[in-house]
């Protein structure tokens, strides 16, 4: 089983500065870099400040000379925001920077805010197109010389410029939830990185089984990686109450996403207030209970175990999602408590 670090920089109010942001991303990497972990990964979000990360570059290319081991996953570009040869070239260049460490996640977008404001209003529910236009382009281009007549792009003879370093490419990742986009990332030659988000482990196992199912149906494809992302919080076992302070947080976490999502207000300095508690009251997802048994948090021994379930499954890499609302002391907590007593389990 191998480990991975999920965060960005989030913010809930302007109290706290961009600056103390990013070292707070920076100390908890080189935290996670310390501890064993095999990659971070850092996505891509536009106009949103619960959510930082107009681009994973930037962030990923300094960390590259922050860091020796660690890999650098950008997870995830978003395709419908960029160009087939900026895409080859940008990534190529963050593994020649990082001497073959980059890893990048492709996806199709999901907030129709941002697709608002970065694609003239196209429907979010339409990026899949372009998702599955860049992947086998971008894979052609950092091979050599390729042109393309595409739906979306159309581009003469071109190439990677610079080529990465890993051969034959870097390790490619599409986030799949329906059996379509399994099926295409396996056909693909891609892995695979799912989220049950605020549901149970019985959703770890319908991810795992369509993924399963896509194997199945490209037999002459040798079986790539598969990931689960999960928001995570551990507490002491010496403070059993601790498990409330992660549930709260993540409430809030998704309570803002729902904002975010609902696409109905309009932010002030790119901040939305969390949609509020009363909206849920019928939703038993968003009881605190419910978001401790199915999202990722508890003692160190109970998460082991669960963790152990996944790895039962098939689970390769368990990424620990640190983006949650807590502050950057409560996460630095948890963090070292899974570094300390988790990690060691599995090695």
């Amino acid at each position: 089983m191998k480990f991975s670090l999920f965060v960005h920089m989030e913010r809930y109010d302007e109290q706290i500065s961009h600056r103390q942001l990013f070292e707070d991303l920076t100390e908890l990497t080189l935290m996670a870099e310390a501890g064993g972990f095999s990659t971070v990964w850092i996505g891509e979000h536009h106009a949103m400040e619960y959510t930082i990360s107009p681009s994973p570059m930037p962030l990923l290319s300094y960390l590259a000379a922050r860091t020796t081991t660690i890999r650098l996953g950008a997870g995830t570009i978003i395709a419908p925001f960029w160009h087939p040869i900026r895409v080859a070239g940008e990534c190529a260049l963050l593994d020649v920077i990082s001497n073959g460490r980059m890893e990048v996640g492709l996806a199709r977008g999901a907030y129709q805010y941002e697709f608002d404001r970065m694609a003239g209003g196209m429907p979010a529910t339409s990026g899949g197109q372009a998702l599955r236009e860049m992947v086998p382009v971008v894979k052609a281009l950092w091979q050599g010389d390729v042109a393309h007549d595409g739906e979306i792009w159309k581009f003469p003879t071109s190439t990677s410029s610079p080529r990465p370093i890993q051969k034959p490419t870097p390790p490619i990742w599409i986030a799949a939830r329906d059996p379509d986009s399994h099926n295409f990332a396996v056909a693909n030659g891609c892995n695979v990185m799912v989220t049950p988000l605020m549901k149970g482990d019985e959703e770890v196992v319908d991810l795992k089984n369509k993924f399963e199912g896509a194997l199945a149906n490209n037999p002459d494809v040798p079986r790539p990686q598969l990931m689960v992302l999960r928001h995570t919080h551990v507490h002491s076992v010496d403070d059993p109450q601790g498990w409330k302070v992660g549930a709260a947080a993540i409430s809030r976490f998704y309570r803002t996403f729902d904002a975010w999502f609902g696409n109905k207000e309009t932010p002030v300095n790119g901040i939305l207030q969390p949609s509020p508690e009363e909206k849920f009251k019928d939703r038993p997802e968003f009881e605190l209970e419910n978001i401790r048994k199915n999202t990722m948090i508890g003692t160190p021994e109970e998460i082991i175990a669960r963790i152990r379930h996944y790895q039962e499954l098939g689970v390769d890499e368990f990424s620990f999602w640190a983006d949650n609302s807590l502050s950057h002391a409560e996460k630095k907590k948890s963090l070292e408590l899974f570094i300390k007593h988790v990690v060691p389990a599995f090695r």
